[in-house]
């Protein structure tokens, strides 16, 4: 059964480029980004293991680990890896895990056979503290991910599961929210958001980004 939204992700244990790990044990109390590839020496992949490593800070910053996985061994990455920085100008400064007999791409359903039988799809899996899957999205091979978005969705993410709002379409850090509809107490809506909301319709209730 496929990994649903809010399951526990499957905990292991395996080898990566900077040694080996347990996932849930390596994740401890941070968020986490785990994003899958068809195979080292790929030219898309190439260029989004070096835009991940380009974005670590502003990952560290929400408190996110990122993880990258390959069917291939752990010596095919570690050549990759060099070429990753020869040609982007930009070292890899994350764990690749090595899944040649892919236990772990089919355990959390990388393979998709309409793809290929044995290449595991571009999955991204965002991971939060209680080892939860709060986001997953599949990239076409032909389409390089965007890794500004993941980061606007973690953004959200970590918004409102503090606060009472969703955010809207196109929103970015900073931008006005919705509360939730739930939220009706006039006395607990005034405490929540004291720079106040416009009401464009009784479910449609925009207010300044709580915690700006």
């Amino acid at each position: 059964m496929a990994l649903q939204l809010g399951d526990v992700v499957p905990d292991f244990s395996a080898e990566t480029t900077m040694g080996r790990i347990s996932l849930h044990k390596w994740i401890g109390d941070s968020w986490a980004v785990l994003f899958s590839h068809p195979a080292d020496f790929t030219p898309v992949c190439t260029t989004e293991l070096a835009a991940a490593s380009r974005r670590m800070a502003a990952f560290q910053k929400r408190n996110v680990k990122m993880i990258a996985l390959s069917v291939d061994p752990l010596q095919a990455h570690k050549s990759w890896l060099g070429d990753i920085e020869e040609t982007q100008g930009q070292a890899v400064t994350f764990p690749v895990i090595a899944d040649p007999d892919r236990t772990i791409s089919n355990l959390y359903g990388m393979i998709h056979p309409n793809t290929s039988d044995t290449f595991t799809v571009r999955s991204v899996f965002v991971i939060d503290p209680n080892k939860k899957l709060r986001l997953s999205f599949t990239y076409p091979p032909s389409t390089g991910r965007n890794f500004d978005e993941i980061l606007r969705v973690i953004d959200s993410l970590q918004l409102t599961d503090t606060y009472k709002v969703a955010t809207p379409a196109d929103w970015t850090d900073g931008g006005e929210c919705v509360i939730v509809p739930a939220l009706t107490d006039p006395k607990e809506m005034q405490r929540r958001f004291p720079k106040g909301w416009t009401e464009l319709k009784p479910y449609l209730r925009m207010t300044p980004q709580p915690n700006r």
